[in-house]
């Protein structure tokens, strides 16, 4: 047998290879029920509407508008866990001794929204520095704060008194 002919039936049997590997992908998708798409979002359990939020149907699972519900509840869930969170921050430094100048000394409130958290505080001397942590709640603490504690809670809390900035064009 001459090389041309054996190349020839090497690409033909090749060529059958190909084409018996599709047909069993496709047999297998139609056995499993599983879609015909390449691109598969990733199974991800459905929200759970309360049907007093939305008079409208269920939609289909994996349509656009079920996975829209999904990412909103997704959304206002991470809007919740974020406002427990301590994210608002106030440092005050100052000088505890009158011997030692820089402003070495500080104390710093860090508070979620509600005004909970902890205040910290670092008073630095020559010899060596002593450092607080004192429970805030409702930005409140049992325990005696200093004036620069004090300072710091009531920083946050006049912020949390404002009204949030609106987004531009809103």
């Amino acid at each position: 047998m001459s090389s041309t002919l054996a190349g020839a039936f090497g690409i033909a049997a090749l060529f059958v290879a190909v084409l018996a590997l599709v047909f069993a992908i496709q047999a297998l998708r139609a056995q499993s029920g599983a879609p015909k798409t390449a691109a598969k979002l990733p199974a991800t359990p459905e929200p759970q509407v309360q049907p007093a939020q939305s008079p409208q149907p269920d939609a289909k699972p994996g349509t656009v508008k079920s996975e829209l519900r999904r990412l909103s509840q997704e959304l206002e869930n991470t809007r919740t866990e974020l406002r427990e969170t301590l994210q608002h921050l106030a440092v005050v430094r100052y000088d505890a001794y009158g011997d030692m100048g820089g402003r070495l000394s500080w104390s710093m409130a860090l508070l979620d929204d509600k005004g909970d958290g902890v205040v910290l505080t670092s008073i630095n001397s020559r010899n060596d520095a002593r450092s607080y942590a004192k429970e805030v709640k409702s930005f409140e603490s049992d325990a005696k704060l200093s004036p620069e504690e004090e300072e710091a809670i009531e920083t946050l809390r006049k912020e949390a008194a404002q009204p949030p900035p609106t987004p531009p064009g809103g």
